[in-house]
Protein backbone atom coordinates (compact mmCIF):
# COMPACT_ATOMS: atom_id res chain seq x y z
CA UNK A 1 0.00 0.00 0.00
CA UNK A 2 1.08 3.10 -0.90
CA UNK A 3 -0.63 5.32 2.28
CA UNK A 4 -1.61 8.16 0.23
CA UNK A 5 -5.47 8.83 0.73
CA UNK A 6 -7.84 11.42 -0.25
CA UNK A 7 -5.69 15.33 1.09
CA UNK A 8 -6.90 18.63 2.10
CA UNK A 9 -4.59 20.96 1.74
CA UNK A 10 -3.75 24.46 3.90
CA UNK A 11 -5.01 26.92 1.68
CA UNK A 12 -2.31 30.06 0.87
CA UNK A 13 -4.16 33.59 1.34
CA UNK A 14 -2.98 36.07 -1.37
CA UNK A 15 -4.15 39.98 -0.58
CA UNK A 16 -3.22 41.43 -4.05
CA UNK A 17 -4.22 45.26 -4.82
CA UNK A 18 -6.90 44.47 -6.84
CA UNK A 19 -8.69 41.25 -4.38
CA UNK A 20 -12.31 41.83 -2.83
CA UNK A 21 -13.85 41.28 -0.08
CA UNK A 22 -16.75 38.75 -0.87
CA UNK A 23 -14.28 34.90 -0.40
CA UNK A 24 -13.68 35.06 3.01
CA UNK A 25 -17.67 35.19 4.13
CA UNK A 26 -18.32 32.75 0.40
CA UNK A 27 -15.97 30.56 2.62
CA UNK A 28 -17.36 31.07 6.05
CA UNK A 29 -13.68 31.65 7.08
CA UNK A 30 -13.21 32.83 10.69
CA UNK A 31 -13.26 36.88 11.09
CA UNK A 32 -11.25 38.96 11.30
CA UNK A 33 -11.32 38.57 7.33
CA UNK A 34 -8.29 40.46 4.91
CA UNK A 35 -8.92 43.88 3.73
CA UNK A 36 -8.13 42.20 0.28
CA UNK A 37 -8.47 38.55 -0.50
CA UNK A 38 -7.81 37.97 -3.84
CA UNK A 39 -6.68 34.90 -4.13
CA UNK A 40 -7.06 31.00 -1.86
CA UNK A 41 -4.39 29.53 -3.45
CA UNK A 42 -6.06 25.41 -2.37
CA UNK A 43 -3.96 23.23 -3.98
CA UNK A 44 -0.72 23.99 -4.56
CA UNK A 45 2.98 21.72 -4.53
CA UNK A 46 4.09 24.26 -1.26
CA UNK A 47 0.85 23.91 0.44
CA UNK A 48 0.66 21.17 3.54
CA UNK A 49 -1.72 17.96 3.91
CA UNK A 50 -4.20 19.28 6.71
CA UNK A 51 -5.42 16.16 7.31
CA UNK A 52 -4.98 12.46 7.87
CA UNK A 53 -1.44 10.43 8.77
CA UNK A 54 0.40 12.77 6.45
CA UNK A 55 -0.88 16.16 7.87
CA UNK A 56 2.16 18.59 7.56
CA UNK A 57 3.43 17.12 4.88
CA UNK A 58 3.70 19.34 1.56
CA UNK A 59 2.12 18.06 -1.69
CA UNK A 60 5.79 18.69 -3.07
CA UNK A 61 7.74 16.41 -0.85
CA UNK A 62 4.71 13.34 -0.75
CA UNK A 63 4.73 14.02 -5.07
CA UNK A 64 8.93 13.58 -4.61
CA UNK A 65 8.13 10.60 -2.38
CA UNK A 66 5.30 8.55 -3.85
CA UNK A 67 6.00 9.92 -8.13
CA UNK A 68 3.37 8.54 -10.03
CA UNK A 69 1.66 7.05 -6.88
CA UNK A 70 0.65 10.69 -6.71
CA UNK A 71 0.44 12.96 -9.43
CA UNK A 72 -0.13 9.70 -12.28
CA UNK A 73 1.65 8.11 -15.38
CA UNK A 74 0.92 10.77 -17.56
CA UNK A 75 2.44 14.29 -15.76
CA UNK A 76 5.22 11.71 -14.39
CA UNK A 77 6.27 11.10 -17.93
CA UNK A 78 6.01 14.75 -18.78
CA UNK A 79 7.24 16.36 -15.58
CA UNK A 80 9.00 13.58 -13.28
CA UNK A 81 7.80 13.59 -9.58
CA UNK A 82 6.06 17.43 -9.97
CA UNK A 83 2.53 18.46 -9.10
CA UNK A 84 1.69 20.08 -12.41
CA UNK A 85 -1.50 21.80 -11.57
CA UNK A 86 -2.78 24.99 -9.21
CA UNK A 87 -6.13 25.01 -7.75
CA UNK A 88 -7.20 28.48 -6.82
CA UNK A 89 -10.46 30.97 -6.16
CA UNK A 90 -10.16 34.72 -7.46
CA UNK A 91 -11.88 37.96 -6.44
CA UNK A 92 -11.37 40.61 -8.38
CA UNK A 93 -12.61 43.71 -6.84
CA UNK A 94 -10.76 45.48 -9.02
CA UNK A 95 -9.06 44.76 -12.60
CA UNK A 96 -6.44 42.62 -12.19
CA UNK A 97 -3.32 43.89 -14.87
CA UNK A 98 -3.57 43.39 -18.54
CA UNK A 99 -0.74 40.42 -18.33
CA UNK A 100 0.45 37.09 -20.27
CA UNK A 101 2.18 33.74 -19.50
CA UNK A 102 4.58 32.20 -21.00
CA UNK A 103 4.56 28.24 -22.52
CA UNK A 104 6.01 25.75 -21.01
CA UNK A 105 9.21 25.52 -23.94
CA UNK A 106 10.03 29.61 -22.52
CA UNK A 107 9.28 28.71 -19.14
CA UNK A 108 11.71 25.64 -18.70
CA UNK A 109 14.10 27.68 -20.75
CA UNK A 110 14.27 31.34 -20.13
CA UNK A 111 12.75 30.56 -16.77
CA UNK A 112 13.93 27.41 -15.60
CA UNK A 113 15.97 29.07 -12.29
CA UNK A 114 12.25 29.43 -11.17
CA UNK A 115 11.12 25.63 -11.22
CA UNK A 116 7.76 26.60 -12.55
CA UNK A 117 6.00 25.35 -15.58
CA UNK A 118 4.49 27.40 -18.60
CA UNK A 119 0.82 28.72 -17.76
CA UNK A 120 -2.32 27.78 -19.22
CA UNK A 121 -5.07 28.39 -17.31
CA UNK A 122 -9.34 28.13 -17.48
CA UNK A 123 -11.71 30.34 -15.45
CA UNK A 124 -14.77 28.98 -14.17
CA UNK A 125 -17.04 31.92 -13.51
CA UNK A 126 -18.75 31.60 -9.91
CA UNK A 127 -20.02 35.17 -9.69
CA UNK A 128 -19.87 37.89 -12.02
CA UNK A 129 -21.60 41.46 -11.68
CA UNK A 130 -23.88 42.93 -14.26
CA UNK A 131 -21.91 44.29 -17.51
CA UNK A 132 -18.71 42.53 -16.22
CA UNK A 133 -16.12 41.43 -18.47
CA UNK A 134 -12.86 39.93 -19.19
CA UNK A 135 -10.04 40.62 -21.54
CA UNK A 136 -8.98 37.89 -23.83
CA UNK A 137 -6.74 38.22 -26.63
CA UNK A 138 -6.11 40.78 -29.69
CA UNK A 139 -9.50 42.56 -31.28
CA UNK A 140 -7.27 41.87 -34.56
CA UNK A 141 -3.53 40.70 -35.50
CA UNK A 142 -0.98 43.04 -34.64
CA UNK A 143 2.98 43.07 -35.36
CA UNK A 144 5.03 43.15 -32.66
CA UNK A 145 6.11 46.98 -33.07
CA UNK A 146 2.46 48.11 -32.56
CA UNK A 147 1.71 46.41 -29.85
CA UNK A 148 5.16 47.32 -28.27
CA UNK A 149 3.93 51.12 -29.49
CA UNK A 150 0.90 50.62 -28.00
CA UNK A 151 2.31 49.53 -24.35
CA UNK A 152 4.39 52.10 -24.47
CA UNK A 153 1.82 55.32 -24.98
CA UNK A 154 -0.75 53.84 -22.47
CA UNK A 155 -2.75 52.85 -25.37
CA UNK A 156 -2.88 49.13 -25.09
CA UNK A 157 -6.64 48.27 -24.11
CA UNK A 158 -7.74 49.82 -27.52
CA UNK A 159 -6.25 46.64 -29.55
CA UNK A 160 -7.75 44.25 -26.51
CA UNK A 161 -11.08 42.19 -26.88
CA UNK A 162 -13.59 42.04 -24.32
CA UNK A 163 -15.90 39.10 -23.42
CA UNK A 164 -19.07 39.56 -21.16
CA UNK A 165 -19.50 36.90 -18.38
CA UNK A 166 -22.03 35.57 -16.26
CA UNK A 167 -21.44 33.14 -13.60
CA UNK A 168 -21.40 29.39 -15.00
CA UNK A 169 -19.11 30.56 -17.72
CA UNK A 170 -16.15 29.18 -18.91
CA UNK A 171 -12.98 30.67 -20.47
CA UNK A 172 -9.87 28.93 -21.65
CA UNK A 173 -6.69 30.91 -21.81
CA UNK A 174 -3.60 29.22 -23.61
CA UNK A 175 -0.38 29.97 -22.43
CA UNK A 176 0.67 33.56 -24.60
CA UNK A 177 -2.88 34.98 -24.79
CA UNK A 178 -2.89 38.57 -23.75
CA UNK A 179 -5.82 38.87 -21.33
CA UNK A 180 -6.98 40.39 -18.03
CA UNK A 181 -9.43 39.27 -15.37
CA UNK A 182 -11.87 42.71 -14.93
CA UNK A 183 -13.72 44.28 -11.93
CA UNK A 184 -16.57 42.54 -10.44
CA UNK A 185 -15.51 38.86 -10.80
CA UNK A 186 -15.42 35.78 -8.18
CA UNK A 187 -13.98 32.66 -10.12
CA UNK A 188 -12.64 29.22 -10.19
CA UNK A 189 -9.22 28.71 -11.85
CA UNK A 190 -7.36 25.76 -12.76
CA UNK A 191 -4.18 25.85 -14.47
CA UNK A 192 -0.66 24.76 -14.36
CA UNK A 193 2.02 25.10 -11.90
CA UNK A 194 3.25 28.37 -12.06
CA UNK A 195 3.13 31.61 -10.96
CA UNK A 196 5.24 33.31 -14.29
CA UNK A 197 3.05 36.76 -15.09
CA UNK A 198 4.64 39.31 -17.32
CA UNK A 199 2.58 42.43 -16.84
CA UNK A 200 2.17 44.66 -19.99
CA UNK A 201 -0.03 47.27 -18.87
CA UNK A 202 -0.97 48.01 -15.09
CA UNK A 203 -3.12 51.42 -14.78
CA UNK A 204 -0.52 53.18 -13.43
CA UNK A 205 -1.19 52.02 -9.98
CA UNK A 206 1.19 51.85 -7.32
CA UNK A 207 2.70 49.12 -5.13
CA UNK A 208 1.00 49.70 -1.36
CA UNK A 209 4.43 49.34 -0.07
CA UNK A 210 6.85 51.03 -1.77
CA UNK A 211 4.16 53.60 -2.99
CA UNK A 212 6.16 52.96 -6.35
CA UNK A 213 4.10 51.98 -9.75
CA UNK A 214 4.27 47.84 -9.78
CA UNK A 215 6.78 46.15 -12.13
CA UNK A 216 5.82 45.65 -15.84
CA UNK A 217 7.55 42.84 -17.76
CA UNK A 218 7.70 44.32 -21.23
CA UNK A 219 10.13 42.22 -22.88
CA UNK A 220 9.40 39.18 -21.81
CA UNK A 221 5.71 39.60 -22.50
CA UNK A 222 6.54 41.01 -26.51
CA UNK A 223 8.39 37.67 -26.44
CA UNK A 224 5.58 35.34 -25.81
CA UNK A 225 2.63 37.23 -26.50
CA UNK A 226 0.37 35.73 -29.72
CA UNK A 227 -0.67 38.78 -30.63
CA UNK A 228 -4.28 37.50 -32.56
CA UNK A 229 -7.54 37.11 -31.45
CA UNK A 230 -8.60 34.74 -29.17
CA UNK A 231 -10.51 31.49 -30.72
CA UNK A 232 -11.26 30.01 -26.93
CA UNK A 233 -13.78 32.63 -25.47
CA UNK A 234 -16.38 30.88 -24.09
CA UNK A 235 -17.12 27.04 -24.49
CA UNK A 236 -20.33 25.40 -24.50
CA UNK A 237 -20.54 22.05 -22.04
CA UNK A 238 -20.25 19.13 -23.38
CA UNK A 239 -22.39 16.63 -21.58
CA UNK A 240 -20.55 13.40 -20.76
CA UNK A 241 -23.50 11.70 -18.67
CA UNK A 242 -26.88 12.91 -17.08
CA UNK A 243 -24.62 14.11 -13.76
CA UNK A 244 -21.21 15.58 -15.62
CA UNK A 245 -20.34 17.86 -18.22
CA UNK A 246 -16.84 18.53 -19.60
CA UNK A 247 -15.71 22.14 -19.55
CA UNK A 248 -12.52 22.15 -21.49
CA UNK A 249 -9.52 19.88 -21.83
CA UNK A 250 -6.05 20.11 -23.03
CA UNK A 251 -2.69 18.61 -22.85
CA UNK A 252 -2.33 20.38 -19.51
CA UNK A 253 -5.31 19.68 -17.67
CA UNK A 254 -9.02 18.92 -17.85
CA UNK A 255 -12.05 20.60 -15.91
CA UNK A 256 -15.57 18.66 -15.54
CA UNK A 257 -18.85 19.70 -13.54
CA UNK A 258 -20.72 17.34 -11.65
CA UNK A 259 -24.02 17.90 -10.24
CA UNK A 260 -24.41 15.30 -7.12
CA UNK A 261 -27.50 14.74 -6.33
CA UNK A 262 -28.21 11.21 -3.82
CA UNK A 263 -24.65 9.45 -5.36
CA UNK A 264 -22.05 9.81 -7.18
CA UNK A 265 -19.75 6.87 -8.13
CA UNK A 266 -16.13 7.46 -9.91
CA UNK A 267 -13.02 5.66 -10.40
CA UNK A 268 -9.16 7.25 -9.97
CA UNK A 269 -7.09 6.97 -13.41
CA UNK A 270 -3.91 5.18 -12.99
CA UNK A 271 -2.64 8.18 -15.18
CA UNK A 272 -3.59 11.33 -13.32
CA UNK A 273 -4.29 12.82 -9.99
CA UNK A 274 -7.52 14.74 -9.31
CA UNK A 275 -8.57 17.52 -7.63
CA UNK A 276 -11.95 17.85 -6.55
CA UNK A 277 -13.04 21.31 -5.66
CA UNK A 278 -17.09 21.53 -4.37
CA UNK A 279 -18.80 25.16 -5.16
CA UNK A 280 -22.15 24.69 -4.63
CA UNK A 281 -23.32 22.64 -0.59
CA UNK A 282 -21.81 20.01 0.73
CA UNK A 283 -21.00 16.54 -0.26
CA UNK A 284 -19.65 13.44 1.28
CA UNK A 285 -16.30 11.92 0.02
CA UNK A 286 -16.16 7.88 0.84
CA UNK A 287 -13.87 5.69 -0.21
CA UNK A 288 -12.92 2.35 1.02
CA UNK A 289 -14.55 2.58 5.08
CA UNK A 290 -13.22 6.30 5.03
CA UNK A 291 -15.67 8.83 4.90
CA UNK A 292 -14.61 13.07 4.63
CA UNK A 293 -17.12 15.91 4.62
CA UNK A 294 -16.46 18.45 2.22
CA UNK A 295 -18.25 22.05 2.10
CA UNK A 296 -18.66 24.85 -0.18
CA UNK A 297 -14.97 25.98 -1.23
CA UNK A 298 -13.14 22.87 -0.31
CA UNK A 299 -10.80 21.24 -2.07
CA UNK A 300 -9.40 17.93 -2.16
CA UNK A 301 -6.86 16.37 -3.74
CA UNK A 302 -7.28 12.26 -4.81
CA UNK A 303 -3.68 10.41 -5.77
CA UNK A 304 -3.56 8.83 -8.92
CA UNK A 305 -3.51 5.28 -7.27
CA UNK A 306 -6.69 5.69 -4.97
CA UNK A 307 -9.39 3.64 -7.08
CA UNK A 308 -12.83 3.57 -6.75
CA UNK A 309 -14.76 6.05 -4.66
CA UNK A 310 -18.01 8.02 -4.46
CA UNK A 311 -19.45 11.59 -3.88
CA UNK A 312 -22.79 11.78 -1.72
CA UNK A 313 -24.58 14.47 -1.28
CA UNK A 314 -28.61 15.86 -1.35
CA UNK A 315 -27.30 18.85 -4.08
CA UNK A 316 -23.84 20.50 -4.69
CA UNK A 317 -21.88 21.12 -7.48
CA UNK A 318 -18.38 19.67 -7.90
CA UNK A 319 -15.25 20.40 -10.09
CA UNK A 320 -12.84 18.00 -10.91
CA UNK A 321 -9.75 18.51 -12.32
CA UNK A 322 -7.32 16.56 -13.81
CA UNK A 323 -4.55 15.44 -16.73
CA UNK A 324 -6.41 13.76 -19.20
CA UNK A 325 -5.63 11.50 -21.64
CA UNK A 326 -6.68 13.42 -25.13
CA UNK A 327 -7.12 11.21 -27.55
CA UNK A 328 -9.53 8.69 -25.60
CA UNK A 329 -11.10 11.46 -24.60
CA UNK A 330 -12.10 12.80 -27.87
CA UNK A 331 -12.90 9.37 -28.44
CA UNK A 332 -15.75 8.68 -25.67
CA UNK A 333 -16.48 12.42 -27.20
CA UNK A 334 -17.82 10.80 -29.91
CA UNK A 335 -17.09 14.12 -31.85
CA UNK A 336 -14.14 15.36 -34.22
CA UNK A 337 -12.09 17.81 -33.12
CA UNK A 338 -13.32 21.59 -32.94
CA UNK A 339 -16.67 20.61 -32.09
CA UNK A 340 -16.12 20.09 -28.21
CA UNK A 341 -13.66 21.60 -25.61
CA UNK A 342 -10.89 19.53 -26.45
CA UNK A 343 -7.82 21.21 -27.87
CA UNK A 344 -4.33 19.73 -28.06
Amino acid sequence: MSGLYPMLCEPRLVEPIWGGQRLAPWLELPPPHPERLGEIWLVFDSNRVSNGPLAGETIAELARAHGAALVGTRPYARYGADLPLLAKFIDAADRLSVQVHPDDEYAHTVEAHTGFHGKTEAWYILDAEPGATVTLGMRAPAEREELAAAIADGTVEELLAQQPVSAGDLIFVPAGTIHAINAGIMLFEIQQKSDLTYRLYDYNRCDARTGRPRELHIEQALAVSRREPATTAQLRPLPLDEQRDLLVACASFALERWRVQGSLSAVTDPGSLEILTVIAGTVQLVWGKETLELRRGAAVLLPAILGAYRLEASDATVLRSYIPDLPALLAAAGAAPGAVPIFP
